[in-house]
């Protein structure tokens, strides 16, 4: 994941963090799915997501540990 990517999530507040963590899990259940059954166009999506999601909950335990000077943003 680029730094400019990084640097985008760390500015988004912890509930937006949550929220984009929850959109992206359900869409990689919705791709696992889909290339069970029927193959997928883009099977490197499944990798890019998993590593957001990663990214998000790195931030977001960062904060709760107070890790980088980063508090938790409500």
């Amino acid at each position: 994941m680029s730094s400019a990517k990084i640097t985008e999530l760390r500015e988004k507040i912890d509930s937006e963090l949550e929220f984009d963590s929850k959109q992206l899990a359900k869409e990689l259940f919705e791709l696992r799915f889909k290339s069970s059954s029927e193959g997928l166009a883009n099977p490197s999506r499944i990798r890019e997501i998993r590593r957001e999601i990663a990214s998000i909950k790195t931030i977001l335990r960062e904060r709760q540990l107070g890790i980088r000077g980063a508090a938790p943003r409500a």
